[in-house]
């Protein structure tokens, strides 16, 4: 087998910190036959003052090239995560994250994300596409994508998460991402969705929330928009955040230019957390993340 053709493994992990953690794991790599080719650390060891101090835990990504099946290279991990606590995971590198795609009546993101999808810059693949409104409908046929049009409203949102739970697990779905999807998620389905579900929100948080933030940006007379993804848990926009981008504007951009320029930052930045997510660079640290970018 050549190089070209080894499989390539993404390691992920945290742990407590302690001395030892890395030459522990590539010692199990190189004696499973593998061939590190890309490694991150970070320890995270607090600060008395900081508003929420770190408990001292270590993040590692390791890729590893290895002809060793994906059951081997896990057993050849664990006893290594049984000394050390490790919280792990390991994927095969480049197996696409089957991702439900969730929208309302805006395009921008979700074209986006098909697009990079189609053009193999993301490592998804999208088995539906779920809206409460119609109008995207054609766009999914476009992609050819199943579109479902499941209406919500205060009488049925919970028939309507109902649904949106039996097509993943019909579709065996890894990672919902809201597209823009106007729509608050409960607090139930939001703790079913821990760490695999991906919002964007339209503003560089944690200012202008609500309606219409590029008019209220416009009226405030910024210099900067931008756009924060995010993953989504019950308290609505706070929840770990993966990526921000921000945009130079000035008093002569009109709101409607403000809304134009920051849907093209929304889509960018959507768009590179959930490659981040795919890629299995981003790792949870309580209200925050580790991004191995």
């Amino acid at each position: 087998m050549t190089d070209a053709q080894t499989p390539r493994y993404a390691l992920t992990l945290s742990c407590p910190d302690r001395p030892g953690i890395v030459h522990a794991v590539s010692g199990a790599l190189l004696a499973a036959g593998g061939n590190i080719t890309e490694s991150q650390q970070y320890g995270s060891t607090g600060s008395p003052d900081a508003l929420d101090a770190s408990d001292g835990t270590f993040f590692m990504r390791v890729e590893v090239s290895t002809p060793e099946p994906l059951d081997g290279l896990r057993s050849a991990v664990q006893p290594i995560a049984e000394e050390f606590a490790l919280d792990w995971t390991l994927h095969r590198v480049g197996t696409p994250v089957r991702t439900l795609l969730m929208v309302s009546k805006e395009a921008h993101c979700l074209n986006e994300l098909l697009f990079q999808q189609r053009s193999g810059q993301l490592p998804i693949e999208v088995p539906a596409i779920v809206s409460n409104h119609p109008d995207l409908a054609e766009m999914a046929a476009f992609y050819g994508i199943p579109f479902h049009h499941v209406p919500v409203d205060p009488r049925n949102k919970a028939a309507a998460e109902q649904v949106l739970r039996e097509l993943a697990a019909a579709h065996d779905v890894e990672l919902v991402v809201l597209a823009r999807y106007m729509q608050i998620l409960s607090d139930e389905l939001c703790r079913e969705l821990s760490g695999r579900a991906i919002n964007i929100h339209h503003s560089f948080l944690p200012s202008f929330k609500g309606a219409r933030p590029y008019a209220q940006a416009h009226a405030r007379g910024v210099k900067l928009i931008g756009a924060t993804a995010h993953y989504v848990t019950g308290e609505l926009d706070e929840g770990p955040i993966i990526e921000q981008e921000v945009i130079r504007v000035d008093h002569a951009h009109t709101s409607e230019r403000l809304a134009q320029m920051g849907r093209a930052v929304e889509a960018r930045t959507l768009a590179q957390a959930v490659r981040w997510h795919a890629e299995h660079r981003v790792l949870l640290d309580g209200k925050r993340t580790v991004v191995f970018a």
